[in-house]
């Protein structure tokens, strides 16, 4: 989405300001109470909390690939977190996390979170406005789109919306963000589709009623006149005043933490019964060109700070709601707008990539790791790049569609296109969400002959069955050719890849088959 199309789309139909000790709260679209009650298509009270990492986030020292150490440690000698200092994960004997994220660690090793090695897109950008637009649109890299992926979700959900809410059946907000701007990601096709608090430490004194208090002037008299009348009128403002104060005893969260201080409001908001469907929180910081680490000590540094903040939030927060008792309705999500490079750039840090992982966490995930840690070359240029295994919509779509309940035959309508479901989170509460095992651990299904070729190879693949996509990708994430990408019977099947003049180096071919994906390099010769 182009900036300034979002901003002239996000002019709410109604703005009230509750002014309260320079607390700023916009309810986007938010109209008083009709008459005509309207209900959500799919029913349930799930909540999908995004967190949201801005600058970019680096992979490969987040979840670290000791199958690779020795790659990396060539070719990231002054970035390679020591491998006796990483922390091992539970059932997996070659993948272990950054030593700050301890509180992530015990999540997993729980059975509380799920890895997305290697998400992407095709053709990646690497502008962090723009990327951040692909993000948050869900758009093709070269579209560009004024709408939401969430937004449009929740306008499927209140078609109507801004008409007739709230109202008694949908009283409450339809999404929150916890910042002083409604995040592109809530667009809908008229307006946004949530509302924001744009400051963490002023929600409280709006919850606990504590004002600024006004001068004794004529121009403060008309102040305080102005507050009475938005805190009546706000409706929005008073259902979550409410809820606020209608949750229960939080557990302590890490003190000079601006994440952990976003999820303690989302743990209360959800707690005091707020029906929200989703909520927003983020943080920046990880756009690492230097002074990602401290020489000589990797696992120190500006990095390694962002990571254990992040890391201490999300613990903190999954505490809590478990503590709360509300655990089972809640599934988190983070996501960064690239990756960065396989090669460290000689300043202690790293530039823009293509392909990292996501975290998926709460009670009801499908524990684990889903796909393999990242196949890198042996030896690695300033052009290379952890390949794209998982393309970033196919997990906003499997989470509208086992989370939300969202059916098949609306999900492409939201998500713009037809994207493979992944196996995320447990989808026994909606009925229409079935997924296939991943039959294919350990089993090699892709595989290129010759290798390395000078003019072309075959690519020999097996399927499942069903929709079942092949691409070759570059080292930069760009797609050299889409070999299949359609409905087939179950089978082993062979196509042709030409060199069209291609440089020489490393390829990478893609397969995705539902939740089944797997990489493998490809080398054109002289």
């Amino acid at each position: 989405m182009k900036r300034k199309e979002f901003l002239r789309h996000t002019v709410p139909a109604v703005t009230i300001p509750a002014l309260l000790g320079g607390f700023s709260i916009k309810a986007f679209g938010a109209s008083p109470f009709m008459q005509s009650l309207l209900q959500s298509s799919t029913t349930n009270d799930h909540v999908l909390v995004l967190i949201q990492l801005s600058g970019g986030n680096d992979g490969l020292n987040t979840v670290i690939p000791l199958d690779q150490y020795a790659v990396l440690s060539v070719c990231r000698q002054d970035l390679v977190i020591p491998a006796n200092q990483t922390l091992s994960l539970s059932g997996l004997t070659n993948t272990a996390l950054h030593p700050s994220m301890t509180g992530m660690q015990s999540l997993f090793n729980d059975g509380k979170v799920k890895i997305v090695q290697g998400v992407s897109y095709p053709d990646p950008n690497f502008s962090h406005f723009r990327a951040t637009d692909i993000w948050t649109s869900a758009s093709d890299s070269s579209q560009y789109i004024n709408t939401g992926w969430a937004g449009r979700y929740l306008n499927y959900e209140y078609p109507n919306f801004p008409t007739g809410y709230p109202n008694t059946s949908v009283p409450d907000p339809l999404a929150i963000q916890i910042g002083s701007v409604l995040s592109p990601a809530l667009q809908g096709p008229t307006m946004g589709m949530g509302m924001s608090i744009s400051d963490p430490a002023n929600f409280y004194n709006l919850i606990s009623g504590i004002q600024q208090p006004a001068p004794a002037t004529p121009a403060g008299h008309e102040l305080s006149y102005i507050r009475l009348v938005a805190q009546q009128t706000d409706q929005y403002a008073g259902v979550i005043t409410a809820a606020a104060n209608s949750a229960g005893t939080q557990l302590a969260y890490p003190s000079s933490n601006k994440l952990a201080d976003q999820l303690k409001i989302v743990a209360q908001l959800i707690s005091g019964g707020l029906q929200t469907k989703i909520y927003m929180v983020s943080m920046g910081g990880f756009d690492n060109h230097s002074g990602q680490v401290v020489a000589g000590a990797t696992a120190t540094g500006t990095h390694a700070d962002l990571l254990s903040d992040l890391s201490a939030a999300i613990k903190a927060f999954q505490d809590d709601i478990t503590n709360l008792g509300v655990a089972d309705r809640v599934v988190g999500m983070t996501f960064s707008e690239f990756g960065r490079r396989i090669l460290g750039n000689n300043s202690l840090g790293t530039d823009h990539g293509v392909a990292a992982p996501m975290f998926i966490f709460g009670n009801q995930v499908v524990a684990g790791m889903l796909g393999t840690n990242p196949q890198l070359p042996s030896v690695v240029t300033t052009s290379d790049n952890v390949p794209m295994q998982y393309d970033f919509r196919s997990v906003y779509a499997s989470l509208l569609q086992d989370w939300f309940c969202v059916p098949t035959s609306d999900l492409n309508t939201i998500m713009l296109q037809n994207f493979q479901t992944l196996p995320l989170v447990n989808a026994t509460g909606c009925a229409t969400a079935i997924h296939e095992i991943d039959k294919a651990a350990g089993m090699n299904l892709v595989n290129v002959y010759p290798n390395p070729f000078v003019t072309s190879c075959k690519v020999t693949f097996t399927t499942f069955g069903g929709h079942t996509l092949v691409q070759v990708f570059n080292c930069e994430g760009q797609v050299m050719k889409t070999l299949m990408d359609k409905e087939v019977e179950p089978g082993e099947y062979t196509v042709s890849f030409e060199n069209e003049a291609y440089p020489t180096g490393v390829y990478y071919a893609r397969l995705q088959n539902h939740s089944v994906q797997q990489v493998k390099p490809m080398v054109i010769a002289r």
